[in-house]
């Protein structure tokens, strides 16, 4: 009987010593155990530009270390005109992500259940400051404003308003070379969402384009949009956009940039109720989501710099969803990271190699941000 007790107290201890050591092992970022549902935050999302070719093992490495154990689950992948497109050879960008290489990133977030939504900038960001984007380079007849002449030396502000070009929404040809890549790119990913962009719109229903000279530019917008869709649509594609042109900029005192002043608001009445607004406030956590929301849309709160912003969504969009109606919270998808320097240049940031380019404060960096916004998801209980 002695024996018996002996052999129980040895085991007991040694379960015991078994116990602390494992607890002492340092854990990973977040261990599964700790990642916060898809109830709670069903969208866990990072834009960023694709990687060059290059870099694309790098890149790759980022997606399974990083990414994957910060519990993303959503990668919205900037890919616009740098890919080497086979459906209109005319747009290869040879120095762009193949197909080869567009499968190896699907398959590392097909194994870690990351969701990839490629984004081509469609409308709008067709050019930036003094350098013409390729789609009105090579189809010049597409620009809704040819009378608007890049200067040598760009400013802000300048007569002609000039941010962005954008393409001519009314003209018969654009959507046959526009959907060609759109599709090419979203087989490319495997894709089952793509993001359209459509962003700091200025030029649209100019007068000096012959189709859209006085129309309701709210219309233009909103028929540019459900055109997208419908295209999607027997792909079962979900479409994604940002938002800052569905907001009345003199309303909500947002301004220009993450909001319209240029007519276009009232178009988030008149848009399919099965787009996703992606919703970008980078100053402050400003609640437009509510508004999105309470017009049935469903919404993805997006922050890049601020690190106090980017937890405050965190902390709205799991409140909305908690204080919310069903019919209201099915809409707060979540929150995204977003990158707008290189991925290159992010990496670099991000794993200490360089400084991060904008140095006016050094506490408002992208990798700060990224860090920032996945601990509070982290921490979510």
């Amino acid at each position: 009987m002695r024996a018996v007790k002996t052999g129980f107290q040895w085991a007991w201890r040694l379960l015991v010593c078994v116990i602390l050591l494992a607890s002492s092992i340092p854990k990973p970022f977040a261990q599964a155990a700790e990642v916060p549902t898809d109830k709670t935050l069903p969208v866990r999302g990072f834009c960023i530009p694709a990687p060059s070719p290059n870099r694309l093992d790098e890149f790759i490495k980022f997606i399974e270390e990083e990414l994957a154990p910060r519990s993303v689950n959503t990668l919205i992948l900037r890919v616009d005109y740098g890919f080497q497109f086979q459906s209109r050879p005319e747009m290869a960008d040879s120095g762009g992500l193949s197909k080869d290489q567009a499968r190896k990133i699907s398959e590392i977030c097909k194994k870690h259940q990351i969701r990839i939504v490629p984004l081509l900038n469609l409308l709008g960001h067709q050019s930036w400051q003094s350098n013409c984007g390729k789609l009105l380079r090579i189809h010049p007849e597409f620009d809704e404003t040819p009378a608007v002449k890049f200067p040598e030396k760009y400013v802000w502000p300048n007569p002609d308003r000039l941010y962005c070009k954008s393409y001519c929404p009314r003209h018969p040809q654009v959507h046959d070379v526009v959907f060609a890549l759109v599709d090419e790119v979203c087989d490319a990913f495997d894709a089952d969402a793509f993001h359209a962009g459509m962003d700091e719109a200025f030029y649209i229903g100019e007068d000096q384009c012959p189709r859209c000279k006085g129309r309701n530019k709210a219309e233009l917008f909103a028929d540019e949009v459900r055109t997208i869709r419908d295209h999607l649509q027997p792909s079962k594609r979900q479409l994604w956009l940002w938002g800052d042109r569905l907001i009345d900029g003199n309303a909500t005192g947002l301004g220009e940039w993450e909001a319209s002043r240029n007519d276009t608001a009232p178009a988030v009445d008149l848009i399919p109720k099965d787009v996703v607004i992606c919703d970008w406030h980078y100053a402050r956590a400003d609640q437009t989501a509510v508004y999105f929301a309470m017009k049935g849309l469903d919404v993805v709160s997006c922050s890049w710099k601020n690190p106090d912003a980017a937890a405050g969504q965190v902390r709205d969009m799991v409140r909305f969803r908690e204080a919310s109606t069903p019919q209201m919270k099915k809409h707060f998808l979540g929150v995204a990271e977003t990158i707008w320097n290189g991925s290159g240049s992010f990496l670099d940031e991000f794993y200490g190699r360089k400084p991060p380019r904008d140095q006016k404060n050094p506490g408002h960096t992208e990798s700060k941000c990224f860090a920032r916004m996945f601990e509070e998801i982290k921490n979510l209980k």
